[in-house]
């Protein structure tokens, strides 16, 4: 599977599969704008503000009935994490290769925390391994961007509303190359 290899390329990508719901009441591109507007809200950082946004990237690249259906785990975090490496800093690309173990973490750590997951959510935790124990958890303490992959979880969880936020991608393109502009490609 190819990745973008440009902003460009990431904007046609949302442009041609961000309609899709992936099982959520909203659209991939909806879901993105929605993430990316509650980290802002939050005065969260440039980099969390785009990994808010493209936290689902790996999404775009799977059949929208296998997810719905919940036949596997494609590990959509790892696939976009690495697509984002090339484009993006470790600000980008770590919270996205953290954020379903995040909500794996958040369910051992609050068990109120499962309750408010949507369905679909409860369901992909049950394909990704569910909640973790505590070896786990101490391990995903340990990581690099663990703090920003717990807050990039709560604004996807909160970012599935029905409403239109009002933005578009094009928006945020401006933060991308800025973020983008300081990556040495390899």
């Amino acid at each position: 599977m190819t990745g973008p290899k440009s902003l460009e390329e990431i904007e046609q990508l949302y442009a041609l599969r961000g309609g899709l719901h992936y099982g959520e009441g909203v659209t991939q591109i909806e879901h993105a704008l929605q993430t990316a507007i509650l980290a802002q809200a939050q005065s969260a950082g440039p980099g969390l503000i785009v990994a808010a946004l493209l936290h689902d990237i790996g999404h775009l690249f799977e059949s929208e009935e296998d997810v719905v259906e919940g036949r596997f785990d494609d590990r959509h975090e790892a696939v976009g994490a690495r697509m984002l490496e090339a484009l993006f800093p470790e600000s980008v690309y770590r919270p996205v290769a953290l954020h379903v173990a995040a909500k794996r973490y958040l369910c051992f750590t609050e068990p109120q925390y499962w309750a408010g997951l949507s369905p679909a959510s409860r369901q992909s935790l049950r394909l990704q391994g569910g909640p973790f124990d505590q070896a786990q958890a101490t391990a995903f303490e340990r990581a690099p961007f663990w703090r920003e992959a717990v807050h990039l979880r709560r604004f996807d969880d909160m970012g599935k509303r029905e409403e239109v936020s009002g933005r578009a991608f094009v928006d945020y393109l401006p933060m991308m190359r800025d973020l983008s502009a300081g990556v040495t490609k390899a």
